[in-house]
């Protein structure tokens, strides 16, 4: 969809009868569809073909030697029992940039199910998730899929643009354990560099204090002191300078180590006052803080800050009927183009220009 937004024509091949199996995944439903199938493929069409009918099997085979772009999500080896896999299609195609999606690689993890839920597990996000001494916490949407997906559109563009300077294509490979692996950044760096094995904490954060939310006298606060000049910032606003002259608080890793007995001193200063009055109060300093929004009032909240985070057809006009969330790139000369809703399955076959 990124990649539809920025201008490609994509063509979705689906199953005949079912589909994308995010098409039954319901409630909630939007005129009769999954808003979760309606969330990831707006500017596409669809076609429905069946791999193991021979005449499908040759349009599949029409439309990739037509195409510049192939994307597939497979288990690794299941496109070359059809003549669709990488080596099998660069022979005749060296132009072909080919994008590969696996949930563990093309290795000796090629056996496993690619679920985002099942990665995120196996690779300790719902580890580090959640409250102390908790089993294990997902995050709230399917961070792992996106992540890869993300990768996979990098990984696409680069290849295009070493086939503009060469004419080569090539494969491009990503998968959702590696994916993963790499996001999670300073506490995969800290395990790598000290052996530590990083355990959930909640709220806290492992290196920094205060970044974290903190009770005030309605509801909490996230404060992101990130260093000791926005500690000082932040203890002066709320009355409590003497804790920047503590020897237990003064520095950052100083605070690390005492967080247990700081962050009540911090809460008891913030009872005096609303989550909103502190967040006006310190953001006016320059202080990094929200309060913990739910969903609708994070669109609102965007929607203040002139971000204009839906697409709505009257925003847009055109043939946009289901609102949308806006693509967050924003770019000068050729902005993303909203052209058409998610397809209904096969509505692609109505069109000659999508077919060989």
């Amino acid at each position: 969809m990124l990649l539809a937004d920025l201008g490609a024509d994509v063509l979705k091949v689906e199953r005949p009868g079912t589909g994308d199996d995010t098409r039954t995944w319901g409630p909630p439903w939007f005129e009769g569809q999954a808003t979760y199938y309606l969330s990831t493929n707006r500017n596409k069409r669809s076609i429905s073909l069946d791999m193991r009918d021979e005449d499908d099997l040759a349009t599949l085979h029409s439309l990739a030697s037509s195409c510049h772009v192939l994307i597939e999500n497979f288990r690794p080896g299941t496109l070359d029992k059809y003549g669709l896999g990488y080596p099998q299609l660069a022979a005749d195609l060296p132009h072909l940039v080919y994008c590969s999606i696996t949930g563990f690689g093309a290795s000796r993890g090629a056996h496993l199910s690619g679920y985002d839920l099942i990665v995120q597990a196996a690779g300790g996000l719902m580890s580090i998730t959640g409250p102390p001494g908790s089993e294990g916490t997902k995050v709230g949407v399917a961070l792992v899929d996106v992540i890869t997906g993300l990768h996979g559109a990098v990984g696409i563009q680069a290849a295009l643009r070493h086939r503009d300077a060469t004419g080569e294509g090539q494969l491009v490979e990503v998968n959702l354990l590696s994916s993963l692996l790499s996001a999670l950044t300073n506490q995969a760096t800290a395990h790598v560099l000290t052996g530590q094995v990083p355990q959930a904490m909640g709220n806290n954060h492992p290196s920094i204090v205060p970044y974290q939310p903190l009770m005030t006298a309605d509801r909490p606060l996230a404060i992101a002191a990130a260093s000791d000049q926005q500690f000082r910032i932040f203890a002066t606003a709320i009355g409590r300078e003497d804790l920047t002259t503590d020897e237990r608080y003064s520095t950052n890793t100083a605070r690390v180590a005492h967080r247990d007995t700081l962050i009540p001193e911090l809460e008891d200063a913030l009872a005096a006052g609303s989550a909103d009055h502190w967040f006006k109060l310190l953001t006016a300093r320059g202080l990094p803080c929200a309060p913990i929004n739910d969903i609708k009032q994070a669109f609102q909240f965007a929607d203040e800050l002139g971000l204009e985070p839906l697409l709505s057809p009257a925003r847009l006009g055109g043939g946009l009927n289901v609102p949308q969330v806006r693509n967050p790139i924003a770019l000068s000369r050729t902005p993303p183009t909203y052209r058409s809703d998610p397809p209904v399955l096969g509505n692609g076959q109505q069109s000659a220009a999508w077919l060989p």
